[in-house]
């Protein structure tokens, strides 16, 4: 029986009973006397088990059976949990997880557990003695079912299923009707239903099946499944051998016509697991669409058609609510990257010996799964930075005069139609004398420079290799961290802003688009050529020449409402000089957080969706561009990036 099909179901019900588990070990760490914690976790490993076990993965079972007997121990002891067991705990989690994802893949035999497995049965056997020191009667079933330690092999296979019984034939092999339901609680319901499945066929023959054997992938599929059996075995023998196959709550014999599945007494559930990979199939199908739009559109103004512009007005409607539907089903909520980071954040201080409080606030707000997806490795490397750089150790707090205890918060806010995402610490704050110390002995900056702002600054430890540390730690210190979360954030077409006060603490912003896909864009030209910019970072646009002009550090600038907007001419940045320029061009004033500027065009030819392409940029291409899209007559046109405008 192949149950590859369920492998990607199993992994993701895995890792979310994984972060459960060390959500519940960072809450019991905390309060090692409370006994919530250890229920929970107990509950999770147990149904990871019972799936493991399901999906013919030894090790993986055979693993979370040993944290599971350990975890029943602590749960019936009255002492409350050690450092070292809690410990233990974090690594077998953290082994489990890697043992799962090597059995996904088809590579179990590579997971090395036989170390932890010893240590979780040394550990279990500590903690009966430590709850009954003298149990003579159970001694000889401990001896049996405890293995040496050079037999802890996860190479040893689970207990089998119980035999098929023997079957007394009857005398004729009418087919009859099996309802199965499972139990309620069991784990991985499709996977238990496809082993009743082979438990029948091995009575006799199966067939039509209700609900159909591919519903029992769905999510929705509640465990109640029938279907005909041709067999001469009783009634009581088949009930005998399907329950046999485990987690059957009742098996059902009789003479009637095959029934659909039972519909559970709250109504079936209205959420369903899509592959990422159908939503992206959607995506692109709906960014052709959107192109296909905007040429039908210009067709429709050329031929001023009433029957051409009736059919364009309805197609761009239907088009825009199917995308709206696409991107919302795209959306996810933050906090499935966000949860792993309470045991980052956890496992940084606790190597570094220092105290730290982590906080998680907005975890609801939703974005784009493709930006959710790259999000994870920039807040990884801010979050160890702000730990090991920012928190300073408990005895530099105290003498400072702050608590011992440093804070760190993780946050998401929806803005407009952008999401910003802050990282704070109350640490010891960026030492903008160092860093420019260091910049100008780098070359980095312009040794008459006397102050760094925080654009400046940014631009400065964004830079590659770019670090102040003494020495390379495990955590830091190679300058790749900010540099990574730089680059990374902007490739989704999101910025990153600092601000830093000494001994108060560091502050990173990182904005971000809610969807990458389509964007609506302003649309303007230079000379020949056609850019779009994201309206997103469009606050207004405003005549060149007709507000004051002055100047900003060398920059051209004009004076808008008291605020001194530095220009960017997209003519001389681009290099395009063959004809003069309009009397007449605008300027579109880009925002970001506090950050402003306008950047001076010859034209502006409307709002447009467009579809966004990532490209390549050829070699000494301007890093302003953040990919391309095709225009509505088939003309592809590039993608101001405003980050590298601003």
């Amino acid at each position: 029986m192949d149950l590859s099909q369920y492998a990607e179901l199993f992994l993701a019900e895995s890792r979310e009973h994984l972060s459960a588990c060390n959500q519940l070990l960072l809450a019991w760490e905390k309060n090692p006397r409370s006994a919530e914690p250890v229920g929970g976790i107990f509950r999770a490993v147990h149904t990871v088990k019972g799936m493991a076990a399901t999906m013919g993965y030894v090790r993986v079972a055979d693993l979370a059976h040993r944290m599971e007997s350990l975890l029943d121990r602590l749960r019936k002891g009255a002492a409350p949990a050690s450092d070292e067991l809690l410990q233990l705990l974090f690594r077998a989690t953290d082994a489990l997880e890697k043992a799962i994802d090597l059995s996904v893949t088809g590579r179990e035999r590579e997971a090395d557990v036989g170390t932890i497995l010893t240590e979780l049965d040394e550990a279990a056997s500590r903690v009966s003695h430590l709850v009954a020191p003298s149990k003579p009667a159970s001694a000889p079933k401990k001896t049996a079912n405890k293995q040496p330690a050079a037999e802890a092999d996860a190479e040893a296979p689970l207990p089998p299923l119980p035999p098929l019984p023997s079957v007394p034939p009857l005398p004729s092999a009418e087919g009859r009707v099996v309802e199965v339901v499972l139990r309620a609680e069991a784990a991985l319901k499709g996977g238990r239903a496809m082993i009743v499945l082979a438990r029948a066929r091995g009575l006799g023959d199966v067939h039509a099946i209700q609900p159909p054997a591919g519903a029992f992938e769905a999510e929705d599929f509640d465990g109640r499944f029938s279907f005909r059996l041709d067999s001469p075995a009783t009634a009581a023998a088949i009930q005998q051998a399907l329950v046999a196959a485990g987690d059957v709550d009742r098996v059902t014999v009789t003479d009637d016509v095959v029934r659909g599945a039972v519909e559970p007494a709250g109504g079936r559930s209205r959420h369903i697991r899509v592959d990422l990979r159908r939503l992206d199939a959607l995506m692109d199908l709906i960014g052709e669409l959107v192109t296909a739009r905007g040429r039908l559109n210009e067709l429709a103004v050329r031929f001023r058609d009433p029957a051409m512009d009736d059919v364009a007005i309805q197609i761009s409607r239907l088009s825009a609510d199917l995308q709206s539907e696409i991107i919302q089903a795209r959306m996810t909520p933050v906090w499935q990257v966000f949860d792993r980071f309470p045991r980052l954040v956890r496992d940084v201080a606790r190597e570094l010996d220092k105290n730290v409080t982590f906080r998680v606030e907005g975890k609801e707000i939703e974005l784009d799964r493709a930006i959710l997806d790259e999000l994870g490795d920039p807040l990884v490397h801010l979050l160890r930075n702000a730990v090991d750089h920012g928190i300073e150790p408990p005895a530099e707090r105290r003498k400072a005069g702050k608590k011992p205890d440093g804070e760190v918060v993780l946050s998401a806010v929806r803005e407009r139609a952008s999401v910003t995402i802050t990282i704070t610490d109350d640490g010891r704050g960026i030492d903008r004398e160092r860093i420019l110390a260091k910049a100008k002995r780098d070359g980095v900056v312009d040794p008459h420079v006397e102050a760094l702002t925080d654009d400046q600054l940014l631009r400065v430890i964004a830079r590659p290799g770019f670090s102040t540390a003494q020495q390379v730690t495990a955590v830091s210190g190679r300058g790749v961290g900010i540099d990574v979360a730089s680059t990374r954030i902007r490739a989704v077409g999101g910025t990153i802003e600092v601000h830093t006060e000494v001994g108060k603490g560091t502050t990173f912003v990182l904005r971000l688009p809610i969807t990458l896909a389509i964007v609506r864009a302003l649309i303007a030209n230079v000379g020949s050529e056609r850019y779009a910019l994201p309206l997103t970072y469009v606050a207004e646009t405003v005549e060149f020449g007709s507000t004051p002009t002055t100047s900003l550090e060398g920059r051209e600038a004009i004076v808008l409402r008291d605020r001194i907007v530095p220009l960017v001419h997209l003519r001389h940045l681009l290099g395009v000089d063959a004809e003069p320029p309009p009397p007449r061009r605008p300027v579109i004033v880009l925002e970001m957080g506090e950050r402003r500027a306008g950047v001076v065009v010859d034209g502006m030819v409307g709002q447009r969706e467009i579809v966004v392409k990532g490209f390549d940029a050829p070699q000494g291409t301007l890093p302003v561009f953040s990919g391309a899209t095709i225009m509505g007559d088939g003309v592809p046109a590039l993608i101001l990036d405003a980050a590298g405008l601003l």
